[in-house]
């Protein structure tokens, strides 16, 4: 049914949510942010609710990527009375995107879906919002950048996920056709909406049991290992 496989990288395959924590957990310390906030937990709550506001207008082209990169860690600094001056947001980024860099985690079965979807000859192709300075490094220190033929992203394509034009870009890259590919993904908004628009299936891998009341998915997973029984 399908030839291609286009599957989106963060809290699909590789735990973006554990990850993330892990290297907040080094800038926490690194910068002494216990000063502000003595409990790891709540301050990590605080980044990561902020920043995932934050990534929704990015996907939707309402902030742009520096905008983002500083709002997430300048906001933290502003509400304890800090500057958020460009020079120590930007150090306190670069000191996350190198811890970041040195996490491995992957999501429940996705080494074991990847090598599946490998055995069954599927080409498969990143398709990520995420950012260059570190995507390319994620993969490599999970051990899964060998299973792509190719790594797409929306830096690159000009247009973030949900905006169908970097389906379509990602389609021309792969040489395949909407109706032969299917697109795998965990956010309901960047990755199966803007499959649709693109006229391409989706997989939607769910396990958060997010409830969806739009147009549903062609499928929708809460493991990963179920999508054999698909694909």
């Amino acid at each position: 049914m399908y030839k291609t496989v286009f599957i989106d990288l963060d809290d699909t395959l590789w735990n973006f949510s554990g990850n993330s924590k892990i290297a907040m957990k080094h800038v926490y310390q690194q910068f002494d942010f216990s000063r502000y906030y003595p409990d790891y937990e709540t301050f990590f709550t605080l980044y990561h609710t902020r920043n995932s506001e934050l990534w929704a207008l990015f996907h939707h082209g309402r902030l742009t990527k520096d905008q983002l990169m500083h709002e997430r860690i300048g906001f933290l600094l502003r509400r304890v009375g800090v500057d958020d001056s460009i020079g120590l947001v930007h150090e306190i980024n670069e000191s996350y995107f190198a811890a970041l860099k040195q996490q491995s985690g992957l999501c429940p079965y996705a080494l074991e879906l990847l090598q599946y979807l490998t055995r069954k000859q599927y080409p498969l192709f990143i398709l990520s919002n995420g950012f260059s300075e570190v995507q390319f490094a994620k993969m490599e220190q999970a051990g899964i950048r060998d299973f792509f033929s190719g790594i797409i992203l929306s830096e690159e394509a000009g247009v973030n996920k949900p905006h169908p034009d970097i389906f379509r870009y990602a389609l021309k890259k792969a040489g395949s056709l909407p109706e032969e590919t299917v697109m795998i993904g965990d956010n309901y908004d960047a990755d199966i909406q803007g499959a649709q628009a693109a006229g391409i299936d989706q997989i939607f891998y769910n396990p958060n049991r997010q409830e969806i009341t739009a147009e549903p998915p062609t499928f929708t997973v809460f493991s990963l290992d179920e999508i054999p029984g698909i694909l």
